[in-house]
């Protein structure tokens, strides 16, 4: 499983703006019968911070070598009179793709210098080039167009050359004539494009101008701590948009969603000493709005009383180094029900013993999930909790794979790197000693069906996934 589920644009902007109230299997199955409905294949979404700001905002800076120190694009270089489909070779930038969208120089085109893009119905514009060196923040300046009445449009993102796109931050509702700010912390490390695509507001007609990006200080040494991609080794499940396999990227982890089961398939993130602090614990759940509005979203009310935990997959601790990526992992996307045997015992025995790892300059992929139905939590055992809409877990399951600090850790990875699966049983009355519970990548990948690490080359994984881990020495 090497490839994203790509599924077209119009299917999320259905199941965000139309099908609000459809049941999920009409969602699945209308994600399946329109899938050529339009022009980019959309693989999920990304959450993070975005602000808005009345009139221009503020500029930060004015770097024009793309893709290494960032750049600002205000389209003055550039022509294209005609809304057909078609690429736009920018000097100052690089080519651009247009459809739908025009390069507007009107009197009733919202713009700074003499020239900004317009886009109609459900058009886009999107970069052909990749921000090799990732994106810090990301800033827009949109208007309507003329008289024209409001539109919505959202910021995408492409991590594989532009064949698939995921949403990025909130929608962003456009009705003022006056060229206003969005702003998108992205703190992105990797290499990816981004774009904009217009969701609503049919006709009505959007400027966008001023396109910021600024790239993230990565000058770190060998040995150095650094935060990596938290989904280096590959999509386990090749989650999509399908409401039982949903990618959904909040920033500090990556997960799949499954809206039968109300919990995540799985949550992946990396872990170095870059990533801790001493934030405290913000004990913050809340429902997780990212989501499609179709689809069910837990609040913590709804694991009250259930005699399970509020298990997180992704841990706090993990995420200490900031307020926000303490907060990101209270989203109940990264939760499910936990027995307080298992949560508070050998599930925080083996997420310290991590942090220890990572404490002695290592750096950790960390994959956890959940399997079967049915745990025993402090009232006895259940298989669900919540009306049925939230399944009880037979399992917690995490896998990880350990390296010194250091950078493109694909390539770093040898016959003889460590690998540590864990299986443990969802109940009461369980063994606090992770080494009780080692088990094989392999196994875990049986029990799921997910193909996890993929991207370690096939002759060093078919080596250390087939491995039980025989200790807790720090290595």
């Amino acid at each position: 499983m090497k490839t994203y589920l790509m599924h077209r644009v119009l299917l999320l902007v259905c199941s965000i703006f139309i099908f609000s109230s459809c049941t999920n299997d009409d969602a699945s199955n209308y994600y399946e019968e329109m899938a050529s409905s339009s022009e980019l294949f959309i693989a999920g979404s990304k959450n993070v911070p975005t602000y808005f700001f009345d009139n221009e905002g503020y500029f930060k800076h004015n770097h024009t070598a793309k893709g290494i120190d960032g750049f600002i694009e205000g389209f003055e270089e550039a022509s294209k009179s005609s809304y057909a489909a078609n690429d736009v070779v920018i000097e100052n930038s690089g080519s651009w793709n247009l459809s739908d969208a025009l390069i507007g120089s009107l009197s009733n085109d919202r713009k700074y210098g003499s020239k900004s893009v317009r886009i109609r119905n459900s058009g886009h514009l999107i970069m052909n080039f990749d921000m090799t060196s990732g994106v810090e923040s990301l800033s827009i300046r949109h208007a309507t167009y003329g008289a024209d009445s409001s539109s919505t449009w959202q910021l995408v993102l492409s991590y594989d050359s532009g064949v698939s796109w995921l949403t990025v931050g909130d929608v962003v509702t456009t009705n003022s004539t006056i060229l206003n700010t969005v702003v998108y912390e992205l703190n992105e490390l990797g290499s990816a494009r981004y774009g904009i695509l217009k969701l609503s507001g049919g006709s009505n007609r959007v400027n966008i101008d001023n396109i910021e990006m600024s790239i993230p200080d990565v000058s770190v040494g060998a040995g150095v701590a650094s935060k990596d991609s938290n989904i280096t080794f590959g999509n386990p499940s090749d989650a999509g948009v399908l409401s039982d396999n949903y990618y959904l990227d909040n920033t500090d982890y990556v997960l799949s969603y499954n809206n039968s089961k109300g919990t995540a398939n799985w949550v992946s993130w990396h872990l170095s000493s870059a990533w801790t602090g001493t934030t405290e614990r913000c004990n913050c759940f809340k429902q997780d709005t990212a989501l499609p509005s179709s689809f069910f979203r837990a609040t913590t009310s709804n694991y009250t009383n259930t005699g399970f935990n509020r298990g997180h997959l992704c841990p706090s601790a993990d995420r200490n180094g900031d307020e926000d990526s303490n907060e990101n992992t209270y989203y109940m996307t990264n939760i499910a029900p936990q027995s307080p045997n298992n949560n508070q015992g050998i599930w925080a025995n083996f997420e310290d013993y991590l942090r220890d790892v990572a404490a002695e300059g290592n750096e950790i992929h960390i994959i956890a999930g959940v399997a079967g139905v049915g745990g025993t939590g402090a009232n006895g055992a259940a298989d669900y909790i919540y009306n049925n809409m939230i399944t009880v877990p037979d399992t917690f399951w995490k896998v990880v794979l350990i390296l010194p600090n250091g950078s493109d850790d694909i390539a770093r990875v040898s016959s003889s790197t460590r690998m540590i699966a864990i299986n443990v049983p969802n109940d009461q009355g369980i063994s606090s000693d992770w080494t009780q519970f080692t088990t094989s990548v392999d196994a875990i990948e049986v029990l799921t069906g997910y193909d996890l690490f993929e991207n370690i080359p096939n002759t060093i994984e078919s080596v250390i996934e087939a491995v039980v881990d025989s200790g807790p020495a720090i290595q």
